[in-house]
């Protein structure tokens, strides 16, 4: 991908379909064409909707495909309560609202729809370009990109985000939720809690830009 492709970044959604909306139909037609839609993550628990913004992901990325989805940790919870392996962790994590959501039971994880559990199976580690690193909640200092373990990708927090590292890259992530945007000399954090009362924070790259809505 050509550097200079604009890129928007987009924070924790949360089962929060109305923001969701409000991005596609309000925020996007105002972008530059051809712009290129990154997600970080967490997509589901805590907030009412996240059937619906699962299933409006999915649509999204059937009309642009070079949508990329990211995993958050709440998507690996999920994942893993699926194999059996700590369900409750996940219920307790917010869960039980998004298995409501489904209109399921807490426990009914067997009855999801197969088009959205293979969405949650396809989920991105990370996604890199010329100029940053893409992921949810960040990296482990010193370690290759490669060699990252997939645990740190989606739960790590201070021991990345307060190192002062370098990592080649401008790193773009979510996850832990901060009143405004952070930015550092090589970090930039864009989860702003929209699902508890504060706003979804967008990136727009190049220039550096952000665009905030209603939570």
């Amino acid at each position: 991908m050509p550097a200079t492709q604009p890129i928007l970044a987009v924070g924790d959604l949360h089962g929060m379909h109305r923001v969701l909306l409000r991005l596609v139909n309000e925020l996007l037609p105002g972008l530059p064409p051809g712009i290129q839609l990154v997600f970080l993550g967490d997509y589901i628990d805590r907030g009412p909707h996240s059937a619906q913004v699962v299933a409006e992901l999915i649509e999204l990325k059937n009309q642009r495909p070079d949508t990329v989805l990211l995993m958050g940790n709440h998507e690996a919870m999920l994942l893993d309560a699926l194999d059996g392996v700590r369900v409750d962790a996940f219920l307790w994590n917010g869960g039980t609202d998004t298995m409501r959501s489904y209109g399921l039971e807490p426990r009914e994880l067997a009855k999801l729809p197969e088009e959205h559990v293979e969405f949650f199976r396809g989920l991105a580690p990370y996604y890199v370009t010329d100029d940053y690193i893409f992921v949810h909640a960040g990296l482990r200092p010193g370690v290759e990109l490669e060699r990252q373990d997939p645990w740190d990708l989606v739960w790590i927090r201070e021991e990345f985000y307060l190192a002062g590292a370098d990592f080649g890259r401008t790193v773009i992530f979510g996850h832990t939720p901060f009143r405004e945007p952070m930015v550092t000399e090589h970090l930039i954090g864009i989860d702003t809690g929209a699902v508890f009362g504060n706003e979804l924070t967008c990136l727009q790259l190049p220039p550096k830009k952000f665009h905030h809505l209603p939570g």
